[in-house]
C-alpha cells in the first residue's frame, strides 16, 4: 500500500448520483492498490483548496463531478506549482470536457481508467491571472449556468440552459470590444464570444469548430457580431449549432493568444462558473499544461 491516491468529490453533482457508486468507485481505487484520502467538496473553492494543499506524497489526484469541480481541481494543480496526474469521472449535468476526452459516462469504469489509463498532457487557458480548461466566454447565454438551479439542471440537462437562454433573446447586450490575435486587430460589436479547448460546448457536439485538437497549443475561438434584427438573430443561432461559417456574422480563429478590452466591464464564465467582470482580458494557451487520464 505505497502508493497514494486524493480524491475529490461533489456530492451534489449532476443528479447527485455519485452516491450510489462511491462503494464501488473506492473499491476499484483500492484494487489498484491505492492508499485513499476521500475529501468531499461543501462548497464552492473547496476542491480548488484540497488540491493545491495537497501533499507532494500523491501520486494520483482523481475529481469526481461536473466540469467546474475539474476547473477548480486544475486551478488548485496549477497554483500548487507541482504535477500530478488527474483521473476524471464525469458526474455533473453537461460534462462537456468529459465528453471531449472520451471518457465513459459509467462512473466505475471512468474510475478504472483514471488508475489504469495513460497520461494525456493536455493544454489549459490562462485569464489573466485564473485558470480554465476549456472554455472561457461572455455574452449571451454565459451566465446561465450558474445561475440556473441546480436542481432544475438536474431534471432538464441541456434544455434547462437554452430554456433559460431563450427569456433572455429579448434583452440582447452587445459589448464594443477591441480583439487583438497575433498582430490582428477586430474591432466590433459582439453579444456572444467564446475561447474554447473542446469538442464540445453546452452538450452540443463541434459547435467550437471542426479537428479540434487538445493539445495543439491553440484555441478555437467564436466572437458573433450583434444582428440588426430577430431573424439574423435566429440565423445566427441555426449558423452555430451547424457550424455554417457565417463570416458576415461571426469571426471564428485559431490562436495561442489574445487580449481583449472594452470600455465597460465584461461578465466572464470559465468552465461554466462566475469568471468575474474584466475590461481587459489577457488569454493564453498553456500548451499540455496538465496531465489527464484517458
Amino acid at each position: 500500500m505505497g502508493k497514494k491516491l486524493l480524491f475529490v468529490y461533489n456530492p451534489k453533482a449532476g443528479k447527485a448520483q455519485i452516491r450510489n457508486k462511491l462503494a464501488d468507485i473506492l473499491n476499484v481505487f483500492a484494487e489498484a492498490e491505492y492508499e485513499i484520502t476521500v475529501a468531499p467538496t461543501r462548497r464552492h473553492g473547496d476542491a480548488r483548496r484540497i488540491v493545491e494543499n495537497r501533499s507532494r506524497d500523491y501520486e494520483l489526484v482523481v475529481c469526481s463531478g461536473g466540469d467546474g469541480t475539474l476547473d477548480e481541481a486544475v486551478t488548485g494543480m496549477i497554483e500548487s506549482g507541482f504535477r500530478t496526474p488527474i483521473g476524471y469521472i464525469p458526474a455533473g449535468s453537461t460534462n462537456d470536457f468529459g465528453g471531449s476526452l472520451s471518457l465513459p459516462k459509467n462512473m466505475v469504469r471512468a474510475a478504472e481508467i483514471a488508475v489504469k489509463g495513460r497520461n494525456f498532457p493536455c493544454d489549459i487557458g490562462a485569464f489573466n491571472k485564473d485558470v480554465f480548461v476549456y472554455i472561457a466566454a461572455f455574452g449571451l447565454f454565459t451566465d446561465v449556468s450558474y445561475e440556473t438551479a441546480q436542481d432544475v439542471k438536474n431534471v432538464l440537462g441541456h434544455m434547462a440552459y437554452l430554456l433559460e437562454g431563450m427569456k433572455r433573446l429579448s434583452a440582447v447586450r452587445s459589448f464594443p470590444m477591441r480583439v487583438e490575435y497575433e498582430g490582428n486587430i477586430i474591432v466590433d460589436d459582439f453579444i456572444f464570444g467564446m475561447i474554447t479547448n473542446s469538442v464540445s460546448v453546452g452538450g452540443f457536439k463541434n459547435i467550437t469548430g471542426k479537428n479540434v485538437q487538445l493539445d495543439d497549443g491553440v484555441f478555437e475561438v467564436t466572437l458573433i457580431k450583434r444582428p440588426r434584427n430577430p431573424v439574423e438573430l435566429n440565423n445566427i443561432m441555426i449558423s452555430l449549432l451547424n457550424r455554417d461559417i457565417d463570416t458576415n456574422a461571426m469571426y471564428c480563429f485559431r490562436t495561442s493568444r489574445l487580449i481583449l478590452e472594452s470600455l465597460e466591464p465584461v461578465a466572464w464564465t470559465l468552465d461554466g462558473e462566475n469568471g468575474g467582470s474584466h475590461k481587459k482580458v489577457e488569454i493564453r494557451n498553456i500548451c499540455k499544461g496538465i496531465d489527464i487520464r484517458v
